[in-house]
């Protein structure tokens, strides 16, 4: 694609300032000169395809969907994004996880245009549910659950994690919730640093398009439990991470503290209610054995059932920190070893979201660049998206 592309030239120049780059840094980077960066910024001239890309993500680490808005999109800041989060907390918020961000925001807007700015979902979790800082998270979790539909019978039948998110994924769609992916690793980098690791998910709330965007690089088990963690956010109208550093809880005050550990609390009641746990473990001796058991019954981690133990007095906190380090070590990450790009880009966007690229590319509303654009996709792959979609 050599020929220039039409783009919004304001949303080159807004992707500019709102990083603090100069004319002279971007035309450095991108090797041209400072008079034709201008020109693009003023519309006389526009970039191709390609020089578009290394702006996009090169420069500007933006989606190159962004480009092609009519209007300079309006973006919440970090703080009003996450407003329950101390600002020592904001501060280890890395680079990887801030474009991500900014990532998830393009795709609400891109629901917002594929919907016509209505939520396809036949019953809206968030219009009916609504909850108190104040609830306990015994009631919220059964009124979530019953509200979904889900026994918990349904869930210990599942065969594996990976149908369990499946299933938990699909649930939460078909509640008007919109789930993404990605690998939260910096492009190229197979040595995460500890703030890019420590991150599992976050959330972004909208009365209509509701956003959870989830860590593939973690084992299935912890990207359930982020699920259930952003969904117990979203229900009380806040954006939210969910991160292994949460040591900056005690810090919070008021409805904020309340809030993040309602989170936690609610996530580990929703998946392993205490009502079925405590029946199922009464008597049991606890050892590696009996937790792993119990883990792969509920679909969730070894860890997420220890901690369920330490709330109740029948395991120390210091075992609990011991045992959680060893299967840490044990573990590692899961990784995103990357594989068929198509079945990755897939499993990132979710079926919902690219049938509806598909079905509005099928019907002539948009060109086959639009549905790139829509895709974060190279024009070439869209017709290899399609056979994934097929199959």
């Amino acid at each position: 694609m050599s020929e220039p592309i039409p783009v919004n030239p304001e949303v080159l120049r807004w992707a500019r300032v709102s990083l603090g780059l100069s004319l002279e840094e971007v035309a450095q980077r991108i090797q041209k000169k400072v008079s034709e960066i201008e020109a693009w910024e003023r519309g006389e001239a526009s970039p191709t395809y390609v020089q578009l890309e290394t702006l996009a993500y090169k420069i500007y680490e933006r989606p190159v969907a962004l480009f092609f808005f009519p209007n300079v999109p309006e973006e919440e800041s970090i703080e009003q994004s996450f407003r329950t989060l101390p600002e020592h907390a904001l501060q280890r918020i890395p680079p990887r996880v801030r474009y991500l961000l900014r990532k998830a925001r393009v795709l609400q807007l891109n629901l917002a245009e594929l919907y016509d700015g209505v939520n396809p979902a036949d019953r809206k979790i968030l219009h009916d549910l609504d909850f108190a800082p104040s609830v306990a998270a015994t009631d919220m979790a059964e009124r979530v659950r019953a509200y979904l539909g889900i026994e918990l019978t349904q869930q210990q039948a599942w065969h594996n994690t990976d149908d369990a998110f499946k299933h938990w994924r699909a649930s939460l769609e078909d509640h008007g919730i919109f789930v993404f992916k990605d690998t939260f690793k910096p492009p190229g980098n197979r040595n995460v640093d500890a703030g890019d690791s420590s991150f599992s998910g976050f959330c972004l709330y909208d009365k209509n398009f509701p956003v959870i965007y989830v860590n593939n690089n973690k084992a299935k088990t912890r990207q359930i439990f982020t699920l259930c963690h952003e969904l117990a956010h979203l229900l009380m109208h806040t954006g939210g991470v969910d991160t292994r550093q949460d040591d900056y809880i005690n810090r919070l005050t008021g409805d904020n503290k309340r809030i993040e550990v309602l989170c936690n609390q609610f996530a580990a009641e929703f998946l392993a209610p205490s009502w079925d746990f405590k029946m199922r473990s009464a008597g049991k001796p606890i050892h590696d054995s009996t937790i792993r058991d119990w883990a792969e019954l509920y679909c969730v981690s070894r860890e997420t059932i220890l901690r369920r133990l330490l709330d109740w007095g029948q395991v120390s906190q210091q075992d609990y920190e011991e045992k959680t380090q060893q299967w840490s070590e044990e573990r590692g990450e899961s990784g995103d070893s990357g594989g068929n790009y198509y079945r990755s880009k897939g499993a990132y966007l979710g079926e919902r979201y690219i049938e509806a690229v598909f079905s509005h590319y099928y019907k002539g509303h948009i060109s086959v660049e639009q549905a790139a654009d829509y895709l974060d996709a190279r024009t070439k792959n869209v017709p290899r998206m399609e056979e994934w979609l097929l199959k």
